[in-house]
């Protein structure tokens, strides 16, 4: 790895290594405008494969630009960090109105995990340790958190046949415990304090503040978004008459309400003691700062 630190490129010749490589990146992320194939493929594919696609596989494109693009072409990375972040911040907005006005669960938790892979892109960009800090948290708490949602559109999806909010309502009269596990999963998505997101994301717009206040104040009305379409969310799947499809809702089996209690567990302890998740990436965020 040291020959490429090392490596003798000048700033045209990074330039160019830095655009090859960033597009694949960016594709795998996604980012905007490389976004497109991710909502369709999490809609279409089955909800095992979309975990695996959702909670792992995107965050192999972030931890690529972190430990090969960063200290490959520090000089490209300079270069085009405005433009990346811009872009970044872009998709986070622009993702997020999306997420507003879907009608299908799949589709609502696609675009939102655009909009938080977005706000990783912008803080890795930044080129500050605090929000790079905030990045490598995160990339472990957005995969607990949309797994977390998954596995809730799935059970949904089995027992009545739709994920569709508007053929939804009332679901929490009729499976309660799945409706409290669901709302502090999806309250996690949107990073409430004394949930683990909001440790990651709270670091990351501090590092996007340091880089330009203009473009953090910008970035910061994806919160706003994203409180908007997961109240929504919540209370036309759990709130309100129940409908004539989940007059048939059951109680979800024990073993799911196992596997999100244990999720929850990790949410909370992890929104409220960070500290062993901040010192187990510190010395590699130092590192890449140290080698740059």
């Amino acid at each position: 790895m040291q020959s490429f630190y090392h490596a003798q490129l000048d700033a045209h010749q990074q330039n160019w290594v830095f655009a090859l490589f960033f597009i694949a990146f960016a594709i795998k992320m996604p980012i905007f405008p490389f976004h497109t194939w991710q909502p369709d493929a999490y809609e279409q594919s089955p909800t095992a494969t979309t975990m695996i696609l959702s909670g792992v596989m995107v965050k192999m494109g972030i931890f690529a630009v972190i430990r090969w693009l960063v200290p490959m072409v520090p000089m490209g990375v300079h270069s085009h960090s405005m433009l990346v972040v811009v872009l970044s911040v872009f998709g986070m907005i622009y993702a997020s109105l999306i997420a507003i006005r879907q009608d299908d669960i799949k589709r609502l938790i696609a675009y939102s995990s655009i909009a938080h892979i977005g706000l990783m892109c912008a803080a890795i960009f930044v080129q500050n340790q605090i929000g790079l800090e905030g990045v490598m948290i995160q990339m472990f708490n957005h995969g607990i958190n949309v797994i977390g949602l998954w596995i809730v559109a799935d059970v949904i999806e089995q027992q009545l046949g739709t994920r569709k909010f508007s053929d939804l309502g009332g679901l929490a009269q009729k499976a309660p415990v799945l409706a409290i596990l669901f709302v502090v999963m999806a309250l996690a998505n949107v990073a409430l304090p004394l949930t683990n997101a909001f440790v990651g994301e709270f670091l990351m717009f501090n590092g996007l503040f340091q880089f330009n206040v203009w473009i953090a104040a910008i970035a910061g009305i994806s919160i706003i978004l994203a409180a908007v379409y997961t109240l929504n969310m919540i209370q036309k799947i759990f709130y309100g008459n129940t409908v004539e499809k989940t007059l048939q809702a059951v109680e979800v089996s024990t073993n799911v309400q196992w596997v999100l209690s244990i999720l929850v567990i990790i949410v909370l302890v992890m929104g409220v003691y960070p500290q062993p998740m901040l010192d187990l990436t510190k010395d590699t965020v130092s590192a890449i700062f140290a080698n740059r």
